[in-house]
């Protein structure tokens, strides 16, 4: 793997075929975009189901340790600010091939599967807001997300441009959208129908202790956290990111943190969390917007904001993973071809046709499948892989304080990559997962297991490779041996 750079003189940035459109607002946007959506909207209720009214709690320790392994992100990022993400980490860190392949494979699917999951959500969502009889499982739910999908890869071609101008309308109407339930929650407050007497009390229904129910709830919650990490990937298309990630990726998950903590509230205070986690009635948030304000017709609206919410999360998983294989590709880490650059857009459209090719297979498995608790099932399982993802990398951070570079970076205070490898290590195992949760390890076993497959192929690809140059180097070296 090549870590030859070249610097363009004008701006003090390293050198990139990509083009560099971000400043800090629309950084920002694109975090507090990314944070936001599938989780908060899909979630909230099964957080409650595992520990009662107290379901900002597990909400706050997800956004601690999520927070502290940040800091890990904008050392590296700031000191390495490549595409490529994690990956790029660790193989600075360890150099090892098989251990850089597997996390940029591991990274890249949590992304699509996030995508696919969101799409087919977006298809669901579309089904509750027009009032349509369509069943789970049905082609036409099927036809609706795959042509969702279809429509966020030709907007992620167009460019990162108008992608991020797409990002910031979708955002801004998700946001609107929980500002909304915490504006109800304060409207209801002034109305005498909030109770806010729920929210301390706590409840597991498996009768785990206190600790370990929290530890299971945040093991999910954690999927509503995850996001701030796409973010590294848009390295080489962000101006000054030494100078502007620190501040913006802080600034987005403190505003992400704030917004959950005070959405977990306002539902358990106006809707009891027997209603709340019912699978008969509509989803969580549905209930709690009809609940502030009764006479008003949010709960025919919020489906809408719902389809918004998710859209924004498949787009930018999708910018993430497409830039993922285009930053591993132009390191070798994965065949070359998927590094192509289109010459007018400058977009990497190979990598994009790849990773959309990889998601429709994802969305017809999950719409076909019909299972009830997929987001839960999928959300909890992408949680899982990029904890295991963020302990290494929390690791890494540290291995690297060896290497010095020619640039100012940040720094985190060591003590914080250390508690967060623990803490993410510590929800990796099976102690933090309900036995309902434990099929987790059962679809990251099976991804791993075609992580490794494909590493093979890739290895014989490359030695096949090497050894093709070799011969047209020096063709009678390789006849005499």
């Amino acid at each position: 793997m090549s870590d030859v750079a070249t610097s363009d003189h004008t701006t003090g940035e390293d050198s990139t075929e990509l083009k560099r459109v971000l400043g800090p607002k629309l950084l920002l946007l694109f975090i507090v975009g990314d944070i936001l959506g599938t989780g908060v909207y899909a979630l909230t209720g099964k957080v409650a189901a595992e520990v009662g009214g107290a379901a900002w709690a597990p909400f706050l320790v997800a956004f601690i340790v999520a927070t502290m392994t940040a800091f890990s992100y904008l050392e590296l990022v700031t000191k390495y600010p490549k595409a490529g993400g994690a990956a790029t980490f660790v193989h600075k860190a360890f150099g090892v091939h098989f251990i850089t392949f597997i996390t940029a494979f591991i990274v890249m699917c949590s992304g699509i599967t996030s995508a696919s999951t969101a799409s087919s959500a977006f298809a669901e969502f579309l089904r509750d807001g027009l009032q349509l009889e369509w069943a789970d499982g049905s082609t036409q739910l099927l036809f609706v997300a795959l042509a969702f999908m279809a429509v966020i890869a030709a907007i992620n071609f167009r460019g990162v441009g108008e992608s991020v101008k797409a990002n910031v309308v979708l955002t801004l109407v998700e946001l609107s959208g929980l500002l909304m339930i915490i504006f109800i929650g304060l409207f209801a407050v002034t109305q005498g129908r909030a109770d806010f007497s729920r929210v301390i009390i706590f409840d597991s229904p498996s009768g785990k202790g206190t600790f370990f129910a929290i530890t299971m709830a945040t093991s999910l919650a954690f999927f509503a956290m995850v996001g701030f990490e796409d973010s590294v990937n848009m390295a080489e298309e962000t101006k000054e990111p030494s100078k502007i990630f620190p501040k913006v990726m802080l600034t987005g998950l403190g505003i992400t943190g704030v917004i959950y903590i005070l959405v977990s509230i306002t539902a358990v205070a106006l809707v009891p969390v027997g209603s709340l986690i019912d699978p008969d009635k509509p989803s969580a948030l549905t209930q709690v917007v009809a609940a502030g304000a009764p006479g008003l017709p949010f709960d025919k609206i919020f489906p809408f904001i719902g389809m918004f919410a998710v859209a924004n999360s498949a787009l930018i998983n999708m910018l993430m993973a497409s830039r993922l294989v285009y930053g591993m590709s132009r390191q070798e880490v994965l065949p070359p071809g998927l590094g192509a650059v289109h010459k007018t857009r400058q977009t990497p459209w190979v990598a994009i046709i790849f990773t959309t090719l990889i998601s429709f297979g994802l969305i017809t498995y999950v719409v076909l499948d019909g299972e009830s608790e997929v987001v839960s099932l999928l959300g909890g399982t992408t949680a899982l892989l990029l904890l295991a993802v963020f302990t290494v990398v929390n690791v890494a951070v540290l291995v690297l304080r060896r290497d010095h570079v020619d640039r100012q970076h940040f720094r985190a205070p060591t003590i914080l990559p250390i508690i967060a490898a623990l803490c993410c290590a510590f929800l990796v195992g099976p102690w933090a997962r309900s036995e309902d949760q434990q099929q987790q390890y059962v679809i990251g076993g099976g991804l791993l297991v075609l992580g490794i497959v494909l590493w093979a192929i890739t290895w014989f690809l490359n030695r096949a490779l090497y050894a093709k140059k070799t011969y047209m180097r020096d063709p009678e070296h390789i006849d005499h041996n």
